[in-house]
């Protein structure tokens, strides 16, 4: 899903950066306001699996290929998609200055795709999935389709670049990470969370946020 740099005209690839830039320049502000430093490592740590994973691409043809991309997870641990935005920022910029991983004039778009749409998607169809079912399942939920939207948001991207046509393109993109969705995206970020919560449920900031409030209703 890393768009390489003559993939996007200059113009366009600038208005992706326009619009991918406030959403960065929150998600540090974010970190300096709410990020403790008992929760740095933790998120190094995502970081660094992030990296990792999305290492895995599958060359799914005209030129781009797939991976899972981890935004989701981060918010969920975090419960804030701007940790999401944050680290897939870092990941990106590293994936692309240091390993010429994804473009530099399209860092833009990348980051917009697969930190913005990919993490604020997925966090509010998990917080709403959350609702009526598990934490499990609604992290299966949204990771699946925080990745998907982010894919076909790409394939239309493409299709403005000229670079691939629109239907083929949103086949190609969408089928792809629709099954990456599944067997990995969904099911990684699921399977973590789950775990996380049987382990260590103190590091989910969720559960951290409802222990604090029942604390609060014991004392009143």
């Amino acid at each position: 899903m890393h768009i390489p740099d003559a993939y996007i005209p200059l113009d366009q690839a600038i208005v992706y950066w326009i619009i991918a830039l406030p959403f960065i320049i929150i998600s540090m502000k974010w970190a300096k306001n709410e990020l403790e430093e008992m929760k740095v490592p933790i998120l190094a740590a995502l970081a660094a699996g992030i990296f990792a994973i999305q290492a895995l691409n599958i060359p799914i043809g005209m030129g781009t290929s797939g991976h899972m991309v981890g935004a989701t997870l981060v918010a969920i641990v975090f419960a804030s998609p701007w940790a999401g935005v944050l680290v897939l920022t870092l990941v990106l910029l590293v994936q692309g200055f240091g390993f010429a991983d994804g473009g530099i004039t399209t860092l833009g778009a990348n980051i917009l795709n697969m930190g913005v749409i990919s993490g604020f998607v997925g966090y509010y169809t998990y917080t709403t999935l959350r609702r009526n079912f598990s934490q499990s399942l609604a992290a299966f939920g949204g990771a699946w389709l925080g990745l998907f939207v982010s894919a076909i948001v790409c394939a239309v991207q493409m299709a403005l670049a000229g670079t691939f046509p629109l239907v083929p393109g949103l086949k190609a993109m969408g089928l792809f990470h629709l099954i990456i969705g599944f067997i990995g995206e969904g099911l990684i970020t699921s399977i973590v969370i789950g775990a996380i919560a049987k382990s260590r449920p103190d590091l989910l900031e969720e559960n951290r946020a409802s222990g604090t409030e029942r604390a609060k209703e014991a004392l009143a």
